[in-house]
């Protein structure tokens, strides 16, 4: 009797592990996405009572949307097949080449993350599910078996805004345990963005490990900061609790430039930087291009390598603020002092591509030096991501 009831207390220990097992994997082992040795990558869905599926990824032949900033890429849209189970499935037909890519389902109109992939980011207020295919440069934005820096979040009193802010802060490997002095790279995001967006959307920390550890970048700081002058901190990140992110731009008009030299000087208090023009670097995509393009007229005597970023090029002919207000001779000024890298980068089918032409066009007439980057693609995180894994190993050279 005894060994009887040994037996069923064993036999009820695995159906309970089984259950459980069944609970944590939603009652059936799915695979999504399943990455095949060809770099095929199959999608399912397990919604047996759903009509249509469709499957929305940055990996599908994109599609022009009409959005407040005008004609922009977007990613392109395919159905899913429900097999007899209820599950819906889809294969892409050609293997994906190396990149990090990002998806979600839309199940009868509604958009949801694949519930078989705990990899998840948020843009603004999108939430995507998000996966790899490794090789080349796609292998900068993984976790490899490299010494790694340290991110750090951080908060700092804007004297400029009124506001304690907080402020994302890469250090290299070794910064900890050293005493050595380092350049810096000030990192600005785009529009909806704030200070987590390099460091998620942009693997800032993943691409810089990779470059110093394969000796094409030198070590540095790299700091990543909210570029929404209204804000303290990213959404759900500050006192105002957890709210709806928005594209919205929170900004006063020329608060962000006027107020940059206090992150500037929040960093050279609290890290060990090289204190000079030859050490440090301003780089933004979209408006963050744009705050890049102010910020070094502005303060010539700041940075030495600039880089814009799918940038927001444009006049400010009605602008109140001083930031905006005789740009020629700002600009000729900072030209004057010889800046050792002036970089400007964009995608063939970005949105901004004919202003950054336009602007390439000023440039040449007033002879001014610069470096020009062109790529396919639109105004996505894509270009951004090589954008940087370009740039960064041109700095403090």
């Amino acid at each position: 009797m005894m060994k009887k009831l040994t037996v069923i207390a064993v036999l009820l220990m695995i159906s309970m592990a089984t259950f459980a097992q069944q609970a944590l994997w939603g009652g059936q082992n799915i695979v999504s996405p399943e990455i095949k040795a060809d770099n095929t990558v199959t999608f399912r869905l397990n919604a047996p009572q759903a009509v249509k599926v469709e499957l929305t990824g940055d990996f599908l032949p994109s599609r022009k949307m009409e959005t407040p900033m005008g004609v922009m890429d977007a990613p392109g849209v395919t159905e899913l097949i429900k097999n007899d189970k209820g599950v819906w499935e889809y294969t892409t037909p050609e293997p994906l080449l190396p990149e990090l890519y990002s998806y979600t389902f839309v199940v009868d109109g509604a958009k949801v993350i694949d519930p078989g992939n705990v990899y998840m980011i948020r843009d603004v207020a999108s939430v995507t599910s998000i996966f790899i295919i490794g090789g080349g440069r796609a292998d900068l934005y993984k976790v490899n078996s490299v010494p790694h820096g340290t991110v750090a979040r951080r908060w700092y009193e804007s004297q400029g805004l009124k506001l304690t802010r907080r402020i994302t802060i890469y250090t290299p490997p070794g910064y900890e345990a050293g005493k050595e002095n380092y350049p810096v790279l000030y990192l600005l995001h785009g529009g909806g963005g704030d200070e987590e967006a390099w460091i998620a959307l942009g693997r800032t920390s993943q691409i810089l490990d990779n470059l110093i550890a394969q000796g094409k970048a030198k070590p540095m700081i790299v700091v990543m900061p909210n570029g929404n002058s209204a804000q303290e901190a990213a959404p759900g990140e500050s006192s105002l609790g957890f709210y709806v992110p928005s594209m919205r731009i929170q900004n006063t008009q020329g608060a962000m430039e006027e107020s940059f030299p206090d992150i500037v000087n929040f960093v050279e208090s609290n890290y060990r930087t090289i204190r000079q023009k030859s050490a440090r670097a301003i780089c933004g995509l979209s408006m963050g291009g744009f705050h890049s393009f102010y910020i070094s007229q502005q303060y010539p005597d700041m940075f030495d390598y600039i880089g814009l970023f799918s940038a927001a090029i444009r006049p400010m002919e009605n602008a109140t603020s001083p930031i905006y207000q005789n740009t020629e001779d700002k600009q000729k000024t900072l030209f004057s002092k010889n800046p050792k890298l002036y970089w400007i980068a964009i995608g063939k089918t970005d949105f901004l591509y004919k202003a950054n032409q336009d602007y390439l066009k000023q440039l040449d007439e007033k002879e001014y030096k610069y470096v020009y980057y062109e790529n396919d693609g639109g105004h996505i995180w894509r270009n951004w991501r090589i954008y940087l894994s370009e740039f960064a190993p041109m700095l403090f050279k």
